[in-house]
């Protein structure tokens, strides 16, 4: 883990921000906005694959929903009043990734409500929090999600597909929506560099393809399943200069679902994948070895594995904004480890 870096990076950011957002001990209820720093004319309309949100003038209450889109404006030295608690990779079980309690801390100020949901969103606490606008630019909203949020404030929700919004434009949608759109673009820029900078060290991963595996149920192999190019996993592929397989080039498009799944019995068709990438353990190594058609795939007989836990480590491969200078060296390290004996 890398928080010397995650820190500075985010601090790059933060110094365009000087007099805006909360970061002392004020309350929830002080300004949390960092409107302004762009220049924004209000009113801003963002239009999305659910609707268009118009946001009147600049937010000074800012919530969001679903994974990390509390990190865009915690990057950029806004604390959100309220925002979703994590449910994967939270080892100490506070709700908090590391990368945002470190953040969180280095702001000060009052915490953000933590919004449970485990269940689904939890309306009533969001509503609580009196937001003026709610960002989910990567989330799963549905349309029924949509309509009742957008009842207690404009909502920036994904531009195409549900959970398929890339970081990039997860941090230009929900910065542009504080009006922040100059600061954003910014923190983009600075983790393209980290991202290049960390990936040129790692010459192994030149020329591999990868696919990344979803949950496996070791009880039944009969099929597998995967993230199609639309999911921001096998997007961020690209970022550490892997290819991807044309099987699933080739699979990803004929739909527009962010995973799939084919019969064990075509496994054949992914004879072209140098990497796999999923969650698990050693078991589901042993039971990928012991199973007579996936044990097969030249990444399995190549031991080209990378698994992940379900700690913050686990979170690499579906990159945000503080996530990534925390723990893309580590990320990077295991995937060069993969593709030495690809």
């Amino acid at each position: 883990m890398r928080r010397s870096r995650l820190l500075a990076c985010v601090a790059a950011a933060s110094l365009l921000l000087a007099g805006c957002g909360s970061t002392s001990d004020d309350s929830a209820t002080s300004d949390t906005s960092g409107s302004g720093g762009s220049g924004t004319q209000y009113p801003v309309e963002i239009k999305h694959a659910l609707g268009t949100a118009t946001i009147k003038e600049a937010p000074k209450r800012v919530a969001t929903v679903n994974w990390a889109n509390h990190e865009v404006p915690l990057a950029l030295g806004v604390v959100p009043v309220g925002m979703a608690a994590a449910n994967f990779g939270d080892d100490d079980g506070d709700g908090l990734l590391p990368w945002v309690d470190d953040r969180l801390k280095e702001l000060g100020g009052k915490k953000p409500v933590l919004f449970d949901e485990t269940d689904g969103i939890d309306f009533e606490a969001v509503a609580d929090t009196a937001p003026d606008v709610i960002l989910a630019s990567y989330s799963g909203l549905t349309k029924e999600d949509y309509k009742t949020l957008s009842e207690i404030a404009p909502v920036v929700a994904y531009p195409d597909q549900p959970w398929a919004t890339d970081w990039r434009e997860m941090i230009e949608l929900n910065s542009t929506a504080m009006g922040m759109a100059d600061e954003g673009e910014k923190l983009v820029a600075d983790l393209d560099a980290e991202i290049k900078k960390t990936v040129a060290e790692a010459p192994e991963l030149s020329e591999k393809s990868a696919m990344f595996l979803t949950h496996v149920d070791t009880t039944d192999l009969s099929e597998v399943s995967f993230y199609t190019t639309h999911d921001t996993r096998a997007k961020f592929f690209a970022d550490l200069g892997l290819k991807t397989p044309a099987s699933i080039e080739k699979a990803s498009s004929a739909t527009d679902q962010f995973s799939m799944t084919q019969s064990a019995e075509q496994v054949d068709a992914l004879d072209d994948v140098d990497i796999i990438v999923t969650y698990g353990d050693d078991k589901l190594v042993k039971a990928l070895k012991a199973d007579p058609l996936l044990s097969k795939m030249p990444a399995v007989k190549n031991d080209a594995i990378v698994l992940l836990p379900n700690t913050p480590l686990g979170t690499a491969a579906n990159p945000t904004p503080l996530s990534i200078s925390y723990v893309l060296e580590d990320y990077v390290s295991m995937m060069a480890k993969a593709a030495a004996g690809a």
